[in-house]
């Protein structure tokens, strides 16, 4: 299967080329076409000669080389842009999430997928986690008895230097809330396919990053509905209230990922997913710091080997276009309820 790489701008473009890199029967090649605009940053042909991947130069390049699919690494605005392209080659899409900036391109990726016949697939590599599964499987069993809130937290440091596109109101689309919300919006996604979130409450600042022109603290209070569905236990019209914490709230020599958590409680007992607990602490005297050695399984192996059984036609893709929209609704009714100061409602 040939697999390219739609821009190295994503953080996880390069551990994307690294797995692949690594599967058998697996071909990548990478395209980069607008490295020059991040200055500072690596990417290009540097980049793709570093990770010893395949690099043409522009983006009809790589798909006249007729991948089997591509993976969206770009900022977060030019999302759309790319996977129209690819749709219209016919190839199948995995895109960085957020899926879009706006609800208007979310849809026209969306339709424009579908009409090609093409897979289009959001990233969300926490969803295949296994201590995610764990929990999804308690809270559906029933064993929690009725579940009655939801805590996450999605805390890490601010993207700067090497990808400081991430604060950068255009090309990101906002700033903590557009980056962590969604990774947890999706976990929500995964465990009650049918609930909707009905309102959303949200406050933010700059206080510990003054000088950035996007919020790097939020929470977030939302209303989750299962009128829909009866997954999870207790009965099908309640509004559960979910809180989160999305933040980047770490100090710059703090992992970029460890802080996403969701625990969900119930009249039955409370279970908590921690996809990153699975790792080494202590203190580092060399680097004057604390010692973060993970050794838990690598998430983005798990979801590009899900992405690829998506691409062979094996499954249809989770979580998908719709999905993803869904989420980015929230977020922006995050930043609308920021804006009035009151509870906003997402797009129905």
């Amino acid at each position: 299967m040939k697999v390219g790489l739609m821009s190295f701008a994503h953080s996880h473009a390069a551990s994307y080329a690294r797995v692949l890199s690594r599967l058998s029967g697996v071909e990548v090649v990478a395209a980069d076409p607008d490295h020059d605009r991040r200055p500072g940053e690596t990417g290009g042909p540097a980049l793709a000669a570093d990770l010893g991947v395949d690099y043409v130069g522009d983006y009809p390049t790589l798909l006249a080389r007729n991948p089997d699919a591509v993976i969206v690494c770009s900022e977060n605005a030019d999302h759309r842009r790319l996977v129209e392209l690819a749709a219209d080659a016919g190839v199948h899409v995995l895109c960085e999430k957020p899926i879009a900036t706006t609800l208007t391109d979310a849809d026209a990726m969306t339709a424009v997928c579908a009409a090609a016949g093409v897979q289009l697939m959001i990233a969300h590599p926490v969803r295949f986690a296994p201590a995610f599964a764990t929990l999804r499987e308690t809270v559906l069993s029933g064993s929690l008895g009725e579940v009655v809130s939801l805590v996450g937290t999605n805390n890490g440091r601010i993207p700067r230097g090497e990808r400081a596109w991430f604060v950068d109101p255009i090309a990101a689309g906002g700033g903590a809330l557009t980056d962590h919300l969604v990774h947890v919006l999706d976990l929500l996604d995964a465990v009650w396919p049918q609930a909707r979130v009905r309102s959303v409450y949200a406050i933010a600042n700059r206080l510990l990053h003054p000088e950035s022109e996007v919020e790097t603290a939020g929470l977030a209070a939302l209303h989750l509905d299962l009128a829909s569905t009866t997954s999870g236990g207790g009965p099908a019209d309640r509004r559960l209230p979910v809180v989160i914490d999305a933040s980047w709230s770490r100090p710059a020599s703090y992992p970029t990922w460890g802080g996403l958590t969701l625990r969900v409680i119930g009249t039955g007992g409370i279970s908590v997913c921690d996809p990153f607990a699975a790792r080494v602490g202590g203190q580092l005297e060399s680097m004057q710091n604390a010692a973060w050695i993970p050794y838990g399984p690598d998430l983005d192996a798990l979801l590009l080997r899900e992405f690829l059984a998506v691409a062979a036609g094996e499954r249809p893709a989770a979580p998908d276009g719709v999905s993803g929209t869904r989420g980015l609704a929230v977020v922006l009714a995050a930043y609308e309820s920021l804006r009035v100061g009151q509870p906003a409602a997402p797009r129905a």
